[in-house]
């Protein structure tokens, strides 16, 4: 049975502050003003200067829509604001359960210790629905609209995943993983062709829920080249070329990593020409991590068009050194931000925004990867808020493939959108005031980019009061 969607929607119209990126460094504000969303959920109109008797007057008539048809949402003058729903372009739903979990492991040590066992366990369908169902719930909380997920080997707890994000509401990408080669015995594919007949047992499943992908969208998913045979890695070449579906892999994590990666595959010069040579690199392949790489094989991502997650939180907690996201950008590669749970610990976009500022300033400190360079490029190599919220929202939609869609507020854009709560501290504050509204304190005389400043360091879930997606409220 086709997992259940809410009824007939309605046209929308929402007032206030709307903040977006304009590009990589800038941010627009549109105060006072009002969009138009109609009941399939595209903006159909953005009205600069306009309360709700102007819209009555003069959008409502233009739209052709009456009082009565329109459902309204107000932001609340300085205090709250709409900003585009983030897009985590690298998330393990099975591996929730273990977020904070890390113990003294690096990458492989880690995923034997605590990562298969987990996944594996989730073949249990009441135990994936717990997970999963928490993981969704929690993601959406902290306003991201938009998942692409690796799920686990079993087809039938990855279909529930699809099915679980397509009744709560959730955009994602639902890739069931793909590895038949040096996994444990109790977690592992048999063999390259069962590997691809259950990766079409999901692709049909996600089909038959949702047969257009405009929600749930399969993603081609090789857990990582160590983990699949050159011939695993062929045929889900194949596969791409007959559907054109995207594809995700994991690439230059960790320098025992990428040293394993030449045992396995000598005939290949670097990690990436192994994804090449196997006809996996191309323009919709989201490559995550990419640490380690060498100019020659950024060159050749850039070339090819692939795209890179970007997750700083996992490459701090487990140790595995600092993406240089601005050469990355530089070479022209479309870059996005993923939490990477449970690599990563936590399950937030902003905390990963707030990380890939606070990372890009450690490889220009004393000691860092670039502190031997001149001050004018030690300071290009630093992102700037405006930037990592880029990467948060219209970045990761390019990564996806969804740039026309979803990551702005744009007329003929889906209204995939968050509504931001600060709070504002009051005039008259008691002494014993214990009232919690977030871990944001605006006191009224910060101008907006400053607030927006405060947000990102100092944001989270609490301050997300309504998220949408696809113009159904999915949270709040």
């Amino acid at each position: 049975m086709a997992p259940s969607r809410p009824g007939k929607a309605q046209n929308q119209v929402f007032f206030g502050t709307f903040i977006h990126s304009k590009t990589l460094g800038e941010l627009e504000y549109l105060h006072n003003a009002a969009v138009c969303v109609d009941a399939s959920g595209k903006i159909v109109a953005i009205q600069p200067n306009c309360n709700q008797q102007k819209a009555v007057e003069t959008l409502y008539a233009r739209l052709g829509w009456t009082l009565d048809s329109v459902a309204v949402t107000v932001a609340r003058d300085a205090q709250q604001f709409f900003f585009p729903g983030f897009i985590d372009t690298h998330v393990h739903a099975p591996q929730y359960p273990n977020v904070g979990i890390f113990g003294k492991s690096t990458l492989l040590d880690w995923l034997n210790t605590y990562t298969f066992p987990m996944e594996a366990s989730l073949s249990s369908l009441p135990k994936a629905r717990r997970v999963y169902t928490r993981c969704i719930r929690r993601t959406l909380s902290h306003g991201t609209t938009t998942a692409v997920y690796y799920a686990t080997i079993d087809v039938d707890a990855t279909n529930l995943l699809a099915d679980l994000c397509y009744a709560m509401g959730q955009r994602a990408f639902i890739g069931r993983v793909c590895m038949d080669h040096l996994g444990p015995d109790y977690y592992i594919d048999e063999s390259p062709g069962q590997a691809l007949a259950a990766t079409r047992a999901t692709i049909d499943h996600i089909r038959g829920i949702d047969s257009a992908f405009e929600l749930i969208t399969p993603i081609l998913t090789p857990r990582f080249a160590p983990a699949c045979s050159g011939e695993t890695m062929r045929r889900l070449s194949d596969l791409h070329k007959q559907t054109q579906l995207p594809m995700q892999t994991h690439i230059s994590e960790n320098v025992n990593e990428i040293a394993l990666v030449q045992e396995l595959f000598p005939d290949s010069r670097s990690y990436a020409e192994v994804y090449d040579a196997h006809g996996l690199l191309t323009d919709k392949m989201i490559l995550a991590h990419a640490i380690h790489l060498t100019e020659a094989e950024a060159d050749l991502i850039a070339e090819r068009k692939a795209k890179i997650a970007h997750c700083p939180c996992s490459n701090s907690a487990l140790t595995s050194g600092i993406a240089r996201v601005r050469w990355l950008l530089g070479k022209g590669i479309q870059v996005g931000l993923g939490t990477d749970m449970s690599g990563g610990y936590s399950p937030s976009i902003l905390e990963a925004a707030r990380q890939a500022k606070l990372v890009s300033n450690h490889l220009t400190a004393p000691g860092g990867q670039l502190a031997d360079l001149p001050e004018e490029e030690r300071e290009r190599a630093k992102l700037s808020v405006e930037e990592v919220l880029y990467l948060a929202t219209r970045g990761g939609a390019q990564v996806v493939g969804l740039a026309d869609k979803i990551g702005g507020f744009e007329v003929g854009m889906q209204w995939d959108a968050q509504l931001v709560d600060l709070g504002t501290v009051p005039d008259d504050v008691a002494e014993d005031d214990q009232a919690m509204l977030g871990n944001v304190d605006v006191f009224g005389w910060e101008k907006w980019d400053e607030r927006i400043a405060k947000w990102v360091f100092n944001g989270d879930d609490r301050n997300t009061k309504k998220v949408w997606v696809q113009g159904r409220l999915v949270h709040g």
